[in-house]
This record gives structure tokens, sequence and C-alpha cells, in this order.
């Protein structure tokens, strides 16, 4: 019998419980590397969350627009049907209010985020532009006007983190606490977020990630010494669940995006973005993340097969 050598933990990851009544979940509490229960306890599996945007997107691939296509006009519609989907959760991308782009005032995107909380009951994920200044007045608005059920609210970071940090107290809502690509970026905005007074079961940490052939190495091993430092060397100021926002990656390359009368040499476009997804999201789990974000429904299905495989 052979006695296989065991890396011993001193930390264990945060538990967070997302959402509220039977749409509720748990994620975190691991004391062992990703799937390593020989090791340690993994007690939740990860959970998959599906994208919504609240304005029709102009440039999605076309098998997404096959998919989704029909209900891009109507946020709604579109969150209920990655509820029907089996999605875990929803991410409500507030694109329009993009300064590049429509410049939705916050109050427009305020009300679209009532209609979607107010009819779907699984997790909501509110999610702005990626630029500090009006992700700060959109999700701190969202943040007051939603007070009946907790959100999640991202990207927070270091330009908007009292902002929306404050706003999250107050209604007791999650944050995202996003870092570029930087373990110690990483560290110091959550202690940021602590500081505030920011309650560590209401912070996910989104280190960035990067798409299949498009950095993944690079962020892989960016997530997997945060986990190292949160489980071997106790440092609980990692060790928090982690968020990856993979569909918006993946979904961008040419790869996944150019049709095969253009690279006939390239495959079929279909199995190619969903491949290139799933691949992702598997490097992502196997690196410790919690909580990811995906965008089409044969991406969820391969990787929730996956992952009961795994969690036996």
């Amino acid at each position: 019998m052979v006695d296989f050598p065991k890396v011993e933990s001193n930390g264990t990851i945060k538990e967070t419980t997302l959402g509220s009544g039977d749409k509720a979940f748990t994620i975190g509490g691991e004391s062992a590397y990703p799937f390593h229960t020989f090791e340690g306890k993994m007690p939740h599996a990860p959970k998959l969350a599906m994208e919504v945007w609240d304005i029709a997107p102009s440039e999605w691939a076309t098998e997404l627009n096959v998919v989704f296509g029909d209900v891009y006009q109507d946020p709604v519609a579109w969150a209920k049907r990655c509820v029907e989907l089996g999605a875990d959760a929803v991410m409500l991308t507030l694109a329009s209010t993009d300064p590049n782009g429509n410049n939705a005032p916050a109050a427009q995107a305020v009300e679209t985020v009532k209609k979607v909380s107010k009819e779907i009951r699984s997790p909501l994920i509110v999610w702005g532009v990626e630029n500090d200044a009006k992700d700060g007045e959109t999700l701190r608005a969202v943040a007051e006007a939603i007070d009946d059920r907790p959100l999640v609210l991202g990207p927070v970071v270091e330009g908007n983190y009292k902002q929306v940090g404050a706003g999250a107290i107050g209604y007791k809502h999650f944050v995202v606490a996003n870092s570029p690509i930087d373990i110690n970026l990483a560290k110091q905005l959550n202690i940021l977020l602590g500081n505030l007074g920011v309650k560590d079961q209401y912070v996910l940490m989104d280190p960035s990630v990067g798409g299949l052939g498009y950095g993944l190495e690079y962020t892989y091993s960016v997530m997997e010494r945060a986990r190292q430092a949160a489980l071997t060397q106790g440092d609980d100021k990692l060790q928090f669940p982690l968020f990856c926002n993979v569909g918006k990656e993946v979904w961008k390359t040419k790869e996944a995006k150019t049709s095969e009368q253009q690279e006939p040499t390239w495959g079929v476009a279909k199995t190619r973005g969903i491949a290139m997804e799933a691949m992702t999201t598997v490097a992502f789990l196997l690196s410790g993340a919690d909580l990811v974000v995906i965008r089409h429904p044969e991406t969820l299905k391969t990787v929730r097969q996956y992952l009961a495989e795994m969690m036996q």
C-alpha cells in the first residue's frame, strides 16, 4: 500500500452564502487545494453563473446570438432563460452605462436591476463597465435601491471601493474585489475593504482572468499563489472565495468569434467557442475558482458534468 504525501493546510477559505431562500448557495470553506479531498475539506462545489446585459450586445459571437438573440432586448426574459438553463446565479452587466457607449444614467440602470431582481430569485450579480467613476456612481445607486435582497456588486476596485463599499455595508450586499492580476494588489484591496468595514463574509476576490491562449497561464499562476498563501501560509487576507468572469474573456477572442467561412481551417465555430470556454473554466476551477461566470449553455452542461465527477 502506497502512502502518498499530503500537504498540510494552516488556513481555510472563508465561507460566503449568496442569495436568499431556496435559491441561496454557499461557496468557500476549503481547507485543501481544489478537489484534493484526500488532504482536507471541500464542502461546497463551485457554482456557475451566466451573463445577461441590460442592452442588446452588438459584437457577441454568432453562436451566442443563436441562443439568446430573441431575448437580447429584454434583460428580464434573458435572465429567466439563464435560470431555466440551469445557471446557479445570473450576472447582469450594466453595459448601457459605459461612458464610451450609451452612457446611460445610473437611475436608468437601477430601474433595470429592479425589474430583473423582482422576477428571478437566484443570486443576482450586478456588474459595471470597469470605469471606476461611473461604476462607483451606478453600483452605489443600485445598492441603495435594492434593499429587499442581497446583491453581489462588482467590480469593486481601489478607485471606487469607498463609494461602493459604503453602499454594500449599509444595505448588506456583497462585493467583488477586482485587482489587475497581481497578488499583492489583491491583498491590498481586501485590506482596504476590511478597514472600511466590509465584513469578510461579504467579500469575493476577483484577481482578473484571461481566456485560453490569452493569458490564462499567468492568471492561473496568480490564483494558484493566492490559494497557496491562503491555505499553507495561513494568510487571512487572501482567504476569500475566488470569482472568475470567464465568458467575457473567452468570447471576445478571434478564435471564438471568427466564422468558418473566414477561417475554414479553424474547425466548427460553435464547437471551437464552447470548447475554449469550457477549457478555460475548468482550468480556473483547478486553480481555486469558487464562482465562474460563463455565457454558453453548452459550456454550462459540460462543466457541470465535470464538477459532478470531480466532487465524487
